[in-house]
């Protein structure tokens, strides 16, 4: 059946879509969703994950709903389809309440194939029961890694995203991204609550990306030299930064050298942010200095460079963020600028707040049991939270038994008991940010790295290789030809008394750095492992 299935989708990608032939992922990925599968693709940037739910759409009866976090991503595809297979639309918060009513009954009446939503969207009442009067034949979870607790782009509204699915009829779901690393990769299986699904990873590998790190002693040399590459490297480009005023800065400094550049940050009204937007699509020239609010969607294959001013906190967030590089196959470059005097000091440890007991106590004694269910918007004004940190705080009580969210209330799971569920909580919370920490300890051990570099991410996201890249800063200066002991081959299973089992992912000098399932990224001293016999195979 499988092969039939691969066969139908050769046969559709031809005729429909003109494809000589797919491309690696695709085809498996269509065909599992026809088999009435659940999918999780990760395929990198440029592999074509859009047509993978456009050709599977096409084959099944029942509209296609895509969840895409960005309005300017979901108008780029409604545009990208057209009229084809059935045309696309999208139910945002930019349509007028006319104008959405109207694309509502459109999508009720089985008038249009893909229909682009806003997570944010399904909480709406009205909107979601025109969806599921549809009755969808696949949900699409685009940009998937912005479910995950470790992902660098959480969005609170994600996680009702699982119950919705159920609510919905519960059709095949298919999660597309570009960049989830093994971590993340189990996070959004168990968020959208997918069954035995189909595991595609391919390529992290950029071939026509090489990659750099330029380390400084202070901060104003590290600058300078950014700003110096910046002007002299011809093509378009990004630069990367972490505040508002630094993205101002820098772009003033490179506008009085003579390049194009804008800011780009979240303090910018809509408007202007969307005129450098459009500015840069059509500007091969042109540099963006923006915060992490620039770039998820961008489709904008002709970047030839993009500097980092500031460390991500992750290797995931960025290996997102300097992906946008080189998207049409040509060379392009991305160096990241180091202070040694700020390391380890920076926002790498950032990714997820730290609730106190006295927070997700008021959120226990918010959610009344006797009430049956509390609106979100009332516990935000309730326990005086966020909406980022009420949602955070109802995922751990919810992961210890004791409540649930569903669209815009909070159910309890059962009678909530303050005693042992505040510390269970808490525990649950320790564990992920122990996880985080080793994320961000990766980060850091990329900055200082002589290996290969690519090795290096590779190995991160669970695709570990012996094969250097060759064109890294590493690679051609030749301290990434070191020969290594490896006691344990690349991708072995191993138990180890304090983390559990993981697999080992990546050598360096007599370190070995092991992805543990529940212990996060660890890096052992080899001699030590070996005199007191801490790692010993999986299945011994």
């Amino acid at each position: 059946m499988t092969e039939e299935l691969r066969l139908l989708a050769r046969e559709v990608a031809r005729t429909a879509f003109g494809f000589e032939e797919l491309r690696p992922g695709q085809e498996e990925a269509v065909a599992g969703v026809l088999g009435g599968r659940d999918v999780l693709a990760v395929l990198p940037t440029g592999s074509g994950k859009s047509a993978i739910y456009q050709l599977a759409g096409a084959l099944i009866d029942g509209p296609t709903i895509v969840v895409s976090p960005l309005i300017a991503l979901q108008q780029d595809q409604v545009d990208a389809i057209g009229g084809r297979l059935g045309g696309a639309i999208q139910v945002n918060s930019s349509l007028g309440v006319r104008d959405r009513r109207e694309a509502l009954d459109l999508v009720k009446e089985g008038g249009v194939e893909f229909v682009f939503v806003a997570p944010e969207q399904l909480a709406n009442d009205e909107s979601f029961s025109h969806l599921s009067a549809a009755r969808p034949s696949i949900v699409v979870i685009d940009e998937a890694h912005c479910i995950s607790s470790w992902g660098h782009d959480f969005r609170p509204d994600y996680l009702r995203l699982g119950d919705f699915i159920e609510r919905l009829g519960r059709p095949p779901v298919l999660a597309l991204t570009a960049t989830a690393s093994p971590p993340v990769r189990r996070d959004i299986i168990e968020r959208l609550r997918m069954r035995d699904p189909l595991e595609i990873v391919r390529g992290f590998e950029r071939p026509n990306i090489s990659l750099a790190v330029e380390a400084y002693p202070a901060s104003e040399e590290a600058d300078a030299a950014l700003l110096e590459t910046a002007e002299q490297t011809p093509g378009s480009g990004i630069v990367y930064v972490a505040t508002r005023r630094r993205a101002e800065d820098f772009a003033e400094a490179l506008t009085a050298r003579g390049r194009a550049a804008s800011a780009y940050h979240a303090g910018l009204k809509a408007t202007e942010r969307d005129e450098v937007h459009h500015r840069f699509l059509d500007d091969e020239g042109a540099i963006v200095v923006a915060t992490i609010a620039f770039g998820m969607g961008i489709d904008a294959p002709h970047v030839r460079f993009v500097l980092h001013a500031d460390p991500p906190e992750s290797l995931d967030a960025y290996y997102q963020e300097f992906g946008r590089a080189g998207r049409d196959g040509e060379p392009a470059s991305a160096r990241l600028f180091n202070v040694l005097a700020e390391s380890g000091r920076r926002r790498f440890f950032a990714g997820l707040g730290e609730l106190t007991e006295g927070e997700l106590q008021s959120v226990v004694d918010a959610a009344d049991p006797t009430d049956g269910e509390s609106d979100f918007d009332a516990l935000v004004e309730a326990t005086g939270l966020s909406s980022t940190s009420l949602s955070n705080a109802v995922d751990l009580l919810s992961a210890v038994g004791a409540l649930r969210l569903t669209d815009r209330t909070i159910e309890p799971a059962s009678e909530i008991s303050a005693d042992g569920v505040i510390e269970a909580a808490l525990e649950v919370q320790e564990t992920r940010r122990a996880f985080e920490r080793t994320r961000g300890e990766m980060m850091e051990r990329y900055l200082a790295t002589s290996a290969c570099r690519w090795q290096t991410i590779l190995a991160y996201f669970g695709e570990p290789t012996e094969e250097r890249c060759g064109r890294c800063d590493n690679c051609r200066r030749g301290s990434a030809d070191v020969a290594v002991e490896q006691p344990w081959p690349l991708e072995t299973r191993v138990r180890h008394p304090e983390f559990g089992v993981g697999m080992v992912i990546d050598y360096e000098g007599d370190t070995v750095t092991v992805l543990f399932d529940e212990g996060g990224y660890r890096t052992l001293a080899v001699p030590l492992v070996l005199e007191r016999e801490l790692l010993v195979a999986a299945d011994e």
